[in-house]
C-alpha cells in the first residue's frame, strides 16, 4: 500500500506529470501550430459571444471574422515581435500564449489551453512563462464568463481596472510592474 486507503479515490487530474513549454522558433511546426491554437481559440470565443448574446452571425469551424482570419492564416506576421510560448502535454500540442510589449506595458493578447487537457497546469503554466519575461506593467482583457480564467489571473496579481475596450462582457484586467509591487 502507499499511504493511500485501499479504496480510496484517486481524482481525475492527479497526474503528476507537467507540460513541457517553449518559445516559439517560428520553424518547422510552429506556425500550423500556433495557427491551429489560436483557430480554436477564436472559434470557442465566437460560439460563447453567440451563446451570451454578443454576436448574432453563425460561425463554423472554419469561418471567422476576417480580422481574425488574418492571425490565423499569417501568425508569423500577426504576432512579429511577440513572445510566444506553445505548450505540450503528452507530445501533442496543448496551448499557447503571446505577449505584446509596447511603451512600458506588456498585453497578453492570447492565452489559450486545449479544453480536453485543462486542470493539468497548462494555463498557469503558460501565464507564469508570459509574466517571467517582463519587468513591465501587463495587462490583458477576459470575457466576464470565464470565470476560472478570471481566478487565475487574480492569483497572479492582476485586479479589475477601468475597461479600456467598449465591448461589452469584457473585463479588463491589469498587473503593476515588478518595481511597483516591490514598493509596496
Amino acid at each position: 500500500m502507499t499511504g493511500r486507503r485501499q479504496n480510496e479515490r484517486v481524482p481525475l487530474h492527479s497526474d503528476r506529470r507537467s507540460p513541457h513549454l517553449r518559445e516559439t522558433d517560428w520553424g518547422g511546426d510552429d506556425v500550423g501550430t500556433v495557427s491551429d491554437l489560436v483557430r480554436a481559440y477564436l472559434v470557442q470565443t465566437e460560439s460563447e459571444k453567440r451563446k451570451h448574446g454578443l454576436r448574432q452571425t453563425s460561425v463554423s469551424g472554419a469561418a471567422l471574422p476576417e480580422r481574425y482570419e488574418r492571425e490565423v492564416r499569417d501568425p508569423r506576421t500577426a504576432y512579429a515581435g511577440c513572445t510566444t510560448f506553445l505548450a505540450e502535454f503528452d507530445d501533442r500540442p496543448a496551448g499557447v500564449v503571446i505577449v505584446r510589449t509596447h511603451g512600458g506595458v506588456s498585453e497578453i493578447t492570447r492565452l489559450w489551453a486545449d479544453p480536453e487537457l485543462r486542470g493539468r497546469g497548462i494555463g498557469s503554466a503558460l501565464l507564469d512563462a508570459a509574466l517571467s519575461r517582463t519587468r513591465d506593467a501587463v495587462r490583458l482583457s477576459v470575457w466576464e464568463w470565464r470565470t476560472a480564467a478570471i481566478r487565475l489571473y487574480e492569483s497572479r496579481g492582476f485586479e479589475r481596472v477601468a475597461s479600456w475596450d467598449d465591448r461589452p462582457g469584457l473585463v479588463c484586467m491589469l498587473r503593476s510592474s515588478r518595481s511597483d509591487r516591490l514598493a509596496r
